[in-house]
């Protein structure tokens, strides 16, 4: 009979305990941010689209779905439009690690012993590793050495043929997609409610220098919070993504992790 639900916290303990208590249960945790994401689309952008890719893959492998972190690493000016802009609510860096830390010696206390993290945020990325180094240090001092952490960010998924179907016109890179095509597009598949196209801005993609400068100055983000136009994003094309980068999360566990199938 198939699990009645592959989230970790809608399960009873006895029931999680019987998934996870032997290690062979793989549990996915996303992360990601409260960030703006522009006029058109809400702030919870980067938990909803990790949670739901950690919820499609983890009924292909048998994983459950831990509570995604809602918080992230501050948003930087040139992938995320950056930290001074309204809503955008931050963890430091500090925070995030020790909380990751502790996140990930609980599900090993548990018994977990695979774990996925799924990112939805491009900034978290060096506190992920360093919280899982932490983890993995501290864990070892408690005489557990088999817990294997895979860490990805599921745009990584999206190849070259299927950058050039959603951007025939040419792709400007992934820093710049912030509030864009990708998230608009996969929005527009799994919460279309949530979206208001008609507030969407049309703008050029931003232009910053190569360095950076801190304090930022808010005049290099464009007003809008987006990086480049979500002009072009459609259902269809978020669709695709959702094919393309579920079917390489998956194949991805499947290399790693050896008790999924």
């Amino acid at each position: 009979m198939a699990p009645k639900t592959v989230f970790a916290a809608e399960l009873a303990w006895p029931d999680y305990h019987a998934r996870v208590g032997g290690g062979r249960t793989p549990m996915l945790i996303p992360i990601g941010s409260m960030e703006q994401h522009g006029p058109h689309m809400p702030m919870h952008v980067d938990v909803l689209l990790p949670t739901e890719f950690a919820r499609r893959v983890a009924g292909e492998v048998g994983a459950l779905v831990a509570p995604p972190f809602t918080y992230g690493y501050k948003s930087q000016q040139k992938s995320g439009g950056g930290n001074h802009l309204p809503g955008t609510t931050s963890l430091d860096g500090a925070t995030l690690i020790a909380a990751l830390r502790d996140v990930l010696k609980e599900f090993a206390r548990h018994g977990v012993r695979q774990v996925c993290l799924v990112n939805g945020h491009f900034e978290n990325s060096w506190f992920i590793v360093e919280g899982i180094d932490l983890a993995l240090r501290e864990l070892r001092w408690d005489g557990v050495t088999d817990l294997k952490v895979v860490v990805l960010s599921y745009w990584d998924f999206v190849d070259d043929a299927t950058v050039a179907r959603l951007y025939p016109d040419g792709f400007t890179g992934w820093d710049l997609e912030h509030g864009g095509v990708l998230e608009t597009s996969l929005m527009l598949a799994l919460h279309p409610e949530l979206v208001e196209m008609e507030r969407a801005v049309h703008h050029e993609p931003a232009s910053f220098p190569l360095y950076d400068v801190y304090p930022v100055k808010p005049e290099w983000t464009p007003p809008s919070g987006t990086l480049s136009s979500p002009r072009e994003a459609s259902r269809e094309k978020g669709e695709i993504l959702l094919d393309v980068c579920t079917r390489g999360i998956v194949a991805a566990l499947r290399d790693e992790f050896a008790t999924v199938t």
